[in-house]
């Protein structure tokens, strides 16, 4: 016999993929306390989770870590240690004060009859009480599965709140520059918190390849939406940029398919809608393997997530298309007078004013798209007069007067809130502060926020660049104008805006100059 048989190869030692940590905090003045804490749960598994201890020996310290730790699952809590309430004061600072609902306090106390149980868990907020003397290893145990399954629960019920929240911000501002990507990623989040929470997860499309949405939908390139997790910042990277290997195969077979792909650690879902190739949405890091019941949620989003999203698109699409239409419709009446780069200046100069005036987002972009409208009513005025170089006559300068109201006239009749905006601004425009304007003589705010906005820059423009029958003025001189116009002309706060921004303003001209 020899040695070589005596003893047998080790087998390599299976490595068992932990998937994170529950933190517990342990707070009490004896040090032998959290020893023994962590001596009896030193073994302690749930859902493939081990338990990380973080130790306070004293109330101040305790709220401390409450302050920068916002995921401790469960605390064990002493009552009695700096003062005889210092544990109740902990509790009702993480309750009242933090507002943090979410983790487990089990109260422990070495004397019972110094706080009642059922005063303490009525007027604290608090998950369970135990005397030190009766908390064995075995109940120990038995509680810190309880408290961790509740709250395993409450995490999955705020995720869901938190992305039916997105839905719903989505949905009420679907026409704001991310509302696309908050409609996805909470519908995502909602799904993948059913499941118990994903690792990573991404929705991969073709109907977003590109800027214009209506082109791109033909195109059979995929991209990454939206994602979380290793998908994060992968917004705007090919499928097979994003993803490689089998994860690559399993989403091209799915896409070949039109089918779901189930494997131990991922699941890609064909989602199928009113574009030609349809969605993919990729889960990987699954926590636990999947039931029936998860495959069928599965399933069921996979029906119904596209057609959502489509809709969302094309609500989207008809936006652009509204504000292509207003776009060269201004752009042929710009023409139609060679102002060159006047509404590109006058744009960006309302949006300058607006900003620093206080207007929210929503009004901002109409305040843009209603601006370059302005002057529309000018189709109705000859074109020997508006390009006439000597000084008008009385009656010429009433026909100019009067384009303020062909303008209303030519888009009152909308109801839409954007052409509503612009005929109110092309009519009113041309009205002062001090209510010597025309054509209807308002005053002071009587005088839509828009046209006091777009009145301030259209002076100054015209006064910067020039017109048929005069010179540009330098900034010095345009200045003066605006401030000897202050609480006359103009309203004093934008004049003053204007005069706080003169430099930005100037930018805005230099950028925008006309070509001699």
């Amino acid at each position: 016999m020899t040695d070589e048989f005596l003893f047998a190869e080790d087998n390599e030692e299976v490595v068992v993929e932990e998937l994170g940590t529950w933190k517990v905090l342990v707070v009490d003045d004896e040090p032998e306390v959290h020893a023994v804490t962590k001596l009896a749960l030193s073994d302690f598994v749930f859902q493939d989770k081990r338990l990380q201890f973080i130790s306070a020996y004293n109330g101040e310290e305790a709220r401390k870590i409450f302050e920068t730790h916002d995921d401790i699952a469960v605390v064990l809590l002493d009552v009695v240690m700096e003062t005889d309430d210092a544990g109740l004061k902990v509790a009702e600072y993480v309750r009242n004060t933090l507002n943090n609902h979410f983790t487990r306090i089990i109260l422990r106390t070495g004397q019972p009859g110094q706080a009642p149980e059922r005063d303490v868990i009525l007027n604290y907020d608090i998950n369970d009480y135990k005397s030190k003397t009766e908390l064995t290893a075995q109940k120990l145990f038995t509680v810190i599965i309880a408290s961790l399954r509740s709250y395993r629960d409450i995490i999955v019920i705020e995720e869901n709140r938190q992305g039916l929240e997105k839905i719903i911000k989505a949905s009420a501002d679907l026409f704001s520059k991310r509302s696309l990507e908050g409609f996805i990623e909470g519908i995502m989040q909602q799904l993948t918190s059913l499941l118990g929470g994903t690792k990573d997860a991404a929705y991969i499309t073709s109907a977003v390849a590109g800027p214009d949405p209506i082109e791109a939908s033909h195109s059979r390139d995929f991209f990454v939406f939206t994602g979380k997790g290793d998908f994060e910042h992968a917004e705007g990277k090919p499928l097979e940029q994003a993803l490689s290997g089998g994860a690559l195969s399993a989403c091209k077979k799915a896409l070949q398919q039109q089918a779901l792909v189930y494997e131990d650690e991922y699941i890609v879902a064909y989602c199928q809608g009113k574009s030609l190739h349809g969605s993919l949405l990729y889960l990987s890091g699954l926590p636990r393997q999947l039931t029936q019941t998860d495959k069928y949620l599965i399933e069921l989003f996979s029906q119904n997530v596209q057609v959502a999203f489509d809709n969302v698109l094309l609500t989207r699409d008809i936006e652009i298309t509204q504000r292509e239409i207003l776009e060269r419709l201004a752009r042929a009446v710009e023409s139609q007078f060679a102002e060159g780069h006047h509404l590109e200046r006058m744009v960006y100069m309302c949006e300058l004013l607006g900003r620093e005036y206080g207007l929210d987002d929503k009004e901002i972009e109409t305040l843009k798209l209603a601006v370059p409208l302005h002057d529309i009513g000018k189709l109705k005025v000859p074109e020997e007069i508006l390009n006439k170089h000597g000084r008008l006559s009385d009656s010429e300068r009433d026909v100019i007067k009067n384009h303020a109201q062909c303008g209303y006239t030519l888009l009152k009749g909308s109801k839409r809130p954007i052409i509503q905006a612009a005929a109110i601004v092309a009519r009113d425009h041309h009205e002062y502060w001090d209510g010597s304007g025309y054509p209807r003589g308002l005053k002071g705010e009587e005088i839509h926020v828009f046209c006091r906005i777009t009145a301030v820059a259209d002076v100054y423009d015209a006064l910067r660049c020039g017109q048929p029958y005069k010179e540009p003025w330098p900034v010095e001189k345009v200045i003066e104008v605006f401030k000897s116009e202050r609480g006359k002309q103009f309203e004093p706060k934008l004049v003053d805006i204007l005069l706080d921004n003169i430099e930005r303003i100037e930018e805005i001209q230099s950028t925008f100059q006309e070509v001699t």
